[in-house]
């Protein structure tokens, strides 16, 4: 038995998905343990491509069992868009469940995301306005409802009852019309209806696989960089994507997750505002934004790019206790002739530091690199190590050492058989 969390080592759009649709054809379940919709991975395989959004990426495996853990918020009329389209594409349903304890992302959530949002200003965060943040709040406040709920109609209106007057009070200091109980209550029965078959008590599935000694892969969203406790608040989501939550979130005992790959790729990139300490404003950054389509997968937003960020991926090694690394998309840097590693950061003062601090000061460092040189030929072909260029090779070993972690996978295009396992470089 193994089980393996994957997790983001950077800002978030690592190519996680990737990674689990890639180690999910030799697990039995997958469960996704945080985040909502606000995230999207992307998946290329045979079947197409897919930008999957709260359906774990291990679902073109038909024999995996896929679940939406009780860390994650739902919003059910994205997760039916998500499903129909899956299906739509021949991908079967049949193994995907939904946890009962999972927190409903709530029509008004999504309001109450976007006004707040605006109401921000200059001092925006960066939101994508799913709801995602009021959610969570909700769920903390205990006044959230729960997709288990949504089959208890009786329940369900004690706790809309309670919960709808506040909604209402923050909408009117918003100049936002009221909501009904009623309606609220008719488009939570038929999301109970439509999705009731596949929302289950999510412990007796993941007991089962533990004890039967099943391979379980734990999939997060976003990065460490994007943790609210971890990350550059406030400029974070509103859950833990770290290694630690995963066992919270998917309902597994901490000391049971054997493995924790981290995702990173071969540069960098953020979405949304705060601190990207090697980030690029000039002509290279918009080069690897097009080469790399670096482009939200659920928003469409550019992407900040930047060079590889070793004090943050070491940084992400240490909070997650990253057992191994998976490195993608470095076909991107097949065309450029110098590549720069960021190793460390100066203060305002003039210091050093090797460590990424606080977000007021991580927004005043300055980036200081090493530069190597490129390799100018495509990766695109390469399944093992031996196949990459001396060059690239050189450049992910300086990786390894400025990371403290070991490569383990590397993917060189967005396909499934693009990624190869490092076996001893």
């Amino acid at each position: 038995m193994t089980i393996t969390a994957v997790v983001g080592a950077q800002f978030g759009d690592e190519g996680k998905g990737r990674v689990v649709d890639y180690l999910a054809r030799e697990a039995d379940l997958v469960v996704r343990y945080q985040g909502g919709d606000n995230a999207g991975h992307t998946v290329v395989n045979d079947r197409g491509t897919f930008r999957l959004h709260l359906i774990p990426a291990g679902i073109f495996n038909p024999q995996t069992a896929c679940l939406v853990g009780t860390g994650t918020v739902v919003n059910p009329a994205t997760l039916l868009v998500e499903m129909d389209e899956l299906q739509k594409a021949g991908v079967s349903l049949d193994n995907l469940w939904l946890s009962d304890r999972a927190q409903v992302v709530m029509p008004y959530h999504r309001t109450l995301d976007g006004l707040e949002e605006k109401s921000r200003g200059d001092a925006k965060i960066g939101t994508t306005g799913r709801g995602i943040g009021p959610a969570y709040s909700d769920k903390a406040a205990r006044s959230g409802v729960r997709l288990g709920d949504l089959l208890r109609s009786d329940w369900l209106r004690e706790r809309l009852s309670l919960i709808l007057p506040r909604v209402n009070r923050s909408l009117e200091f918003f100049g936002e019309p009221t909501l009904n109980l009623e309606s609220l209550i008719s488009q939570c029965a038929e999301w109970g209806e439509t999705l009731g078959a596949r929302i289950v008590d999510p412990v007796p599935l993941t007991r089962g696989a533990v004890e039967g000694g099943k391979n379980i892969l734990l999939e997060g969203q976003l990065g460490v960089m994007r943790d609210i406790d971890w990350g550059t608040y406030p400029f974070v989501t509103s859950s833990h994507p770290i290694a630690a939550y995963a066992a919270v979130g998917a309902g597994i005992p901490p000391r049971l997750v054997t493995n924790v790959i981290g995702v990173a790729k071969a540069y960098a990139t953020a979405v949304g505002a705060g601190p990207f300490p090697a980030e690029l404003h000039d002509e290279t950054g918009a080069k690897l934004r097009e080469i790399g389509h670096e482009y939200g997968a659920t928003t469409g937003r550019p992407r900040r790019t930047g060079w590889y960020d070793a004090v943050v991926v070491r940084y992400g090694a240490w909070i997650n206790g990253m057992t191994g690394l998976a490195l993608t998309k470095l076909d991107v840097l097949d065309t450029f002739p110098e590549i720069k590693i960021c190793t460390a950061y100066r203060l305002p003062d003039g210091r050093t530091i090797d460590h990424v601090p606080d977000t007021p000061v991580l927004d005043t460092i300055e980036p200081i690199y090493e530069t190597w040189p490129g390799w100018m030929t495509p990766t695109t072909g390469a399944r093992s190590w031996d196949q990459l260029p001396q060059a690239a090779r050189k450049y992910l070993k300086r990786l390894e050492e400025v990371s403290g972690v070991r490569i383990q996978y590397v993917s060189v295009g967005p396909e499934r058989d693009e990624m190869f396992a490092v076996k001893d470089s």
